[in-house]
């Protein structure tokens, strides 16, 4: 059986129009021949979505993302100054490799 892959502006689109009720998924789902089960996930999804997306501050996503990975490097490069350091303390000068 082959997948049918479906782009994120046809599931915004209808999550959208199943969240706003005026059909019932099983119209929807005969509309745009996708299974009702499909439709509650994307529906389901888009909900959570929304309130992520109030819960940060309505701020867009790439912001976020950017702040996200700054403060990964920032932990990066605190545990490579730690890892440099306690590499120093075991193995104390001419020790190192010697079991």
């Amino acid at each position: 059986m082959i997948r049918k892959k479906f782009d994120w502006e046809f599931k915004a689109r209808v999550a959208l129009e199943a969240i706003k009720g005026d059909k019932s998924i099983a119209e929807i789902s005969s509309e745009y021949k996708v299974h009702s089960t499909q439709i509650a996930a994307w529906k389901r999804r888009a909900l959570v979505g929304i309130k992520d997306f109030f819960a940060r501050g309505a701020r867009p996503i790439e912001e976020s993302h950017e702040q996200e990975i700054s403060d990964l490097y920032a932990q990066i490069g605190k545990l490579k100054v730690e890892n440099d350091f306690l590499k120093k303390t075991v193995y104390p000068a001419g020790m190192r490799g010697t079991r």
